[in-house]
C-alpha cells in the first residue's frame, strides 16, 4: 500500500506530461477520448462490461473529439491583418521607411 502511494502520483505525473508536445487536434482527440471512456466506463458497468463500455466510450469520444476540432474556424496567416510596427518606421511589410526614397 505504501509503495502505491509513491507510484500513483508518478503514472499520473508521467501522463500528463506525454500531453505537453501536442498540437490542438490531438489534445481534443485526447480529451474527448479521456471523457468518452470514463463516461463508457461508467454505463458499462450498469450492464456488468465496464471494459467494452470504456472502449466504446472512448472510441466515440475520440472521434466527437476530431469532429469537434475540424468544425472549429482556424486562423489563416494568409489573411492576417498587417503588422504594423510604428515605433521602429516599419511599414506593413517589413520594410524601413526611414531609409526608403
Amino acid at each position: 500500500m505504501r509503495a502505491m502511494r509513491l507510484v500513483l502520483p508518478l503514472v499520473a505525473a508521467l501522463g500528463l506530461s506525454a500531453c505537453a508536445d501536442m498540437n490542438p487536434t490531438q489534445q481534443r482527440v485526447a480529451t474527448g477520448a479521456l471523457g468518452g471512456g470514463a463516461v463508457g466506463g461508467v454505463l458499462g458497468s450498469f450492464s456488468g462490461n465496464t471494459g467494452l463500455g470504456a472502449l466504446l466510450g472512448a472510441g466515440v469520444g475520440s472521434a466527437g473529439g476530431f469532429l469537434y476540432d475540424q468544425s472549429q474556424p482556424r486562423y489563416d496567416d494568409r489573411r492576417a491583418p498587417p503588422r504594423r510596427d510604428y515605433r521602429r518606421g516599419n511599414d506593413w511589410r517589413g520594410n524601413d521607411r526611414r531609409y526608403q526614397r
